[in-house]
């Protein structure tokens, strides 16, 4: 059974950064992608990032363009997700994801971990 487990969050004042972790119970590599999907209270869940494993391309949501990076190490089964100038909409619980076919939605989450941007 594939599990994902995040670590990372916490409290960060506005402008600061953190830097997430997945980590899978299989190899990385064996997934079609890995993505990152946050959701504020009283929100649904969107996107935040994703990374297709083969061709290593990724795609950003416009909110996080040029603030948040993700990235992979595959000799460790994790994948990253480096938040940086943290703004306080960007509180929410994060969520790892990942899929084994590009047709297929995203099927495995991870149990979230809880980010909060305030002063």
């Amino acid at each position: 059974q594939v599990q994902l487990a995040e670590s990372g969050g916490g409290l960060v004042q506005p402008g600061g950064s953190l830097r997430l972790s997945c980590t899978t119970s299989g190899r990385t590599c064996n997934f079609y992608a890995m993505g990152w999907f946050r959701q504020a209270p009283g929100k649904e869940r969107e996107f935040v990032a994703g990374i297709v494993q083969g061709a290593g391309s990724i795609k950003y949501a416009d909110s996080v363009q040029g603030r948040f990076s993700i990235s992979r190490e595959l000799n460790k089964n994790t994948v990253y997700l480096q938040m940086n100038t943290l703004k306080p909409e960007d509180t929410a619980v994060y969520y790892c994801a990942a899929k084994r076919a590009k047709i297929e939605d995203f099927g495995y989450w991870g149990q979230g971990t809880q980010v909060t941007v305030s002063s």
